[in-house]
């Protein structure tokens, strides 16, 4: 567990609050509410505790709570009364900081204990849609800021794919559409699977018959449904793969592939932009993202 990060640079912080180091750095000269430690160079770094804290200190500020008044509570204040207000009203961005901790900190019980509060007052749909998908967006900034580490990342992702799966589980007994089936799959070295694995909870939520296949799978292992008597439609994410000089070839065999069947064929995520110009099957649709295709489903 050595290898976790545990110190953080100001610029980390400002990446991960939101908040501006200049800031940052007035809030701990004039009020005392950081206290950096310092290396044997003399190079200032934060633990842990100080980003909490930090977090915390953003979510108080942001609902009315003056810097100078905040700089008068202890530690345990602070962290009660955030933890008051996510309760009672700011439940989304507390949360949405929470888990933030417990993806540095790799710790599930704190991801738990604030997935198991939402609950209280958001059902699973609501919880995704208000907490995760922006926190999930904030995850790609951070990622582009070099401020975690992939390990962070593959922690976290999976938490919530298991809270994924566990809501679709309850729902297997819903099914009331069996005239299609629809077959979910990622394209051949693609993992980013939660916007794929939610898609197949919605279907399921809808009663439809859905068959997840997950992650890098070849468009070859798709002939077997396609001789069946029940009417497919395969739904593809596309978010890193395939690479932009793949991509057209990548949709002219899938077009191969789905010429002359029955069967539908659906592509959702950012690389289909690159394939709306080609003329392809009728039974070939494209969507720019998951909402996209949920409103037409």
């Amino acid at each position: 567990m050595n290898s976790i990060k545990q110190d953080f640079t100001i610029r980390d912080l400002e990446n991960i609050s939101g908040i501006k180091a200049h800031t940052i750095r007035i809030w701990e000269k004039r009020y005392n509410l950081l206290e950096p430690k310092r290396t044997e160079t003399n190079i200032r770094y934060y633990t842990t505790e100080n980003l909490t804290k930090l977090l915390n200190i953003v979510l108080l500020n942001k609902n009315g709570f003056k810097i100078s008044k905040i700089a008068e509570m202890s530690y345990d204040d602070i962290t009660l009364r955030s933890r008051e207000l996510a309760f009672n009203s700011g439940i989304n961005d507390e949360a949405i900081n929470s888990f933030k901790v417990s993806m540095f900190q790799f710790d599930k019980i704190i991801f738990n204990n604030t997935y198991n509060t939402l609950l209280h007052k958001k059902t699973f749909r609501e919880i995704f849609k208000d907490v995760f998908i922006p926190f999930l967006e904030q995850i790609g900034l951070l990622w582009q800021t070099e401020t975690l580490l992939p390990a962070h990342e593959h922690f976290i992702s999976n938490l919530i794919a298991q809270k994924i799966q566990t809501n679709t589980e309850k729902l297997q007994y819903n099914i009331t559409d069996t005239f299609k089936t629809y077959v979910l799959f990622l394209p051949e070295n693609e993992i980013h699977e939660l916007g794929l694995l939610y898609l197949n909870y919605e279907l399921v939520l809808r009663g439809f018959n859905t068959i997840y296949l997950g992650q890098s799978l070849p468009l070859n292992n798709l002939n077997y449904f396609l001789n069946s008597e029940r009417q497919v439609c395969f739904i593809s994410s596309l978010t890193i793969q395939p690479y932009d000089d793949k991509i057209v070839d990548y949709f002219h065999e899938i077009n191969e592939v789905m010429e002359g069947t029955k069967n539908e064929f659906i592509a959702v995520g950012r690389k289909v932009e690159k394939v709306k110009h080609l003329r392809l099957n009728p039974n070939i649709s494209l969507f720019d993202s998951m909402s996209d295709l949920l409103k037409d489903l």
